[in-house]
């Protein structure tokens, strides 16, 4: 019961953000279309085994990057051991 409700819950989650995802990248693309300008920035996030290789086109870009995939880290392996603790039935609210 209870992992199954974890489990809607990751999939809300991630259809949200992907959502939300869309939805800023339509507003940025009529934001550059109604002739606004601004400097375009951007990098990436490769993580191959433990290793996060970080690009970005500037110093700033790239450590706001960092800070969010620790974040991100730190929200799967919180996911990941609430799973495993209702797994083996430890959560205290199985």
């Amino acid at each position: 019961m209870v992992l199954t409700l974890v489990l809607i819950t990751v999939v809300t989650v991630g259809i949200v953000l992907a959502m939300v995802g869309t939805l800023l990248i339509l507003l940025s693309a009529l934001r550059a279309r109604e002739g606004v300008e601004g400097k375009t920035e951007g990098g990436a996030v490769v993580v191959i085994g433990p290793l996060p290789l970080v690009f970005g086109t500037s110093e700033r870009v790239a450590k706001a990057l960092m800070v969010l995939a620790i974040a991100l880290f730190i929200l799967v392996l919180a996911v990941f051991l609430v799973g495993l603790l209702v797994w083996r039935g430890v959560w205290p609210w199985t």
